[in-house]
């Protein structure tokens, strides 16, 4: 299985992305990450790369190829406002 060009670009993205509240760790005592942070982050965005890879790839409308990677974007953000700070209050954000 070979990486595409695409793919490398994505999985450097989510490492740039993760290295952002790192770097604020190491000045700021407001940022604290624990490992599993860092892991559920990094899942989220590779899953959200990954899908929006997937939809460029194998959908061939423009119209629909938006609206896919259109809702890949809101289940992501979605899902990181309920890890973040529980807008729907479900135990799954650990309320």
């Amino acid at each position: 299985m070979t990486i595409s060009k695409r793919q490398t670009i994505i999985l450097l993205s989510i490492f740039v992305l993760l290295a952002l509240p790192f770097t604020a760790m190491q000045f700021s005592p407001e940022v604290q990450w624990s490992l599993f942070d860092f892991i559920v982050a990094g899942g989220l965005l590779l899953a959200l790369g990954l899908s929006i890879d997937l939809a460029l790839r194998k959908v061939k409308a423009l119209p629909k190829r938006v609206l896919a990677i259109a809702v890949f974007v809101a289940v992501f953000l979605l899902v990181w406002a309920e890890l973040a700070i529980g807008v729907f209050g479900t135990p799954f954000a650990g309320s």
